[in-house]
């Protein structure tokens, strides 16, 4: 999961080289698009400018804290993830960072080894931003940090899942980062409660980032290109019209599930609020 918004800027990149990696293209369209790159930060254990800093965390009082903002950003009643299931993770090896400004804790993120096209993968499983900071670069600073730990650890891919119906984290993943759409994944979740999600089934898709920057060998036929419109505002329809956020819901499960099934691939997100898909050439 990720909470950010689409207004950030590109930025060049000087990305690792993951040497473990194959070279090759995987279930969607491989990253990004030729006509620019990525900067990551360069310092591990930080991303600073000004009053803005990323960091890992590790510490039980960081943790503790860590668990109070993921509860903010989500409007839970209950732990999104507890200080001991972070003590686990950051112990077996996973990741975990913190965003401040002006040294206020303002968002998190966390996530564990796993594997993606039978290979090494970080599996961000929450990245998150309490409101007010979101306009400020902060989610791809995040996202960047993420990435440059991974490429530190030769680790070939980061995964994690976003609600395809939100326009700002589909613009932000694909349009802003890069990401592959791997796999449409049904009401992931089953029945959530939290004030986000909750009068909703929870349709997840699977993101797959690259770490290192291999060029696709993918090529696609424009000629086939569909498209597959999304609500304006899915958190507020919730609230407002149950009713048609489940017909939203099972409009874009269908159209989006059944076109990457018959080997669409998703080459865009418009700014109006579609996706993009064509056929393999």
């Amino acid at each position: 999961m990720v909470i950010v918004t689409p207004q950030m800027s590109l930025i060049q990149l000087k990305s690792g080289v993951c040497t473990k990696c194959h070279t090759r293209s995987t279930h969607g369209w491989l990253t990004a698009r030729n006509d620019y790159r990525w900067d990551m930060a360069s310092n591990l254990k930080e991303a600073t400018s000004d009053d803005v800093e990323v960091r890992l965390l590790s510490t039980p009082e960081e943790l503790d804290e860590a668990s109070e903002v993921l509860m903010q950003v989500w409007g839970s009643n209950t732990p999104i993830v507890t200080r001991e299931m972070l003590r686990a993770v950051h112990h077996s090896g996973g990741y975990i960072s913190g965003a401040y400004e002006q040294r206020r804790l303002v968002g998190a993120s966390f996530g564990w080894l796993a594997r993606h096209d039978d290979e090494p993968a970080l599996h961000s499983h929450v990245t998150g931003l309490l409101p007010g900071t979101r306009h400020s670069g902060l989610g791809r600073r995040m996202k960047f940090h993420q990435r440059d730990w991974a490429s530190a650890r030769g680790i070939c891919w980061i995964t994690w899942t976003f609600d395809p119906l939100v326009r700002t984290n589909a613009w932000f993943n694909i349009e802003v980062l890069g990401g592959n759409i791997a796999e449409y994944l049904p009401n992931f979740y089953g029945p959530m409660t939290d004030a986000i999600n909750a009068n909703d089934e929870s349709d997840r898709v699977l993101v797959a980032w690259r770490v290192d920057d291999s060029p696709s060998s993918l090529t696609t036929d424009p000629s086939t290109r569909k498209e597959i419109a999304t609500p304006d505002d899915i958190v507020s329809l919730r609230k407002t019209d149950p009713q048609a956020t489940l017909r939203w819901r099972h409009e874009v499960r269908s159209a989006l599930s059944g076109a990457l099934a018959d080997g669409y691939v998703v080459v865009s997100f418009t700014k109006d609020g579609s996706y993009q898909l064509e056929r393999p050439a």
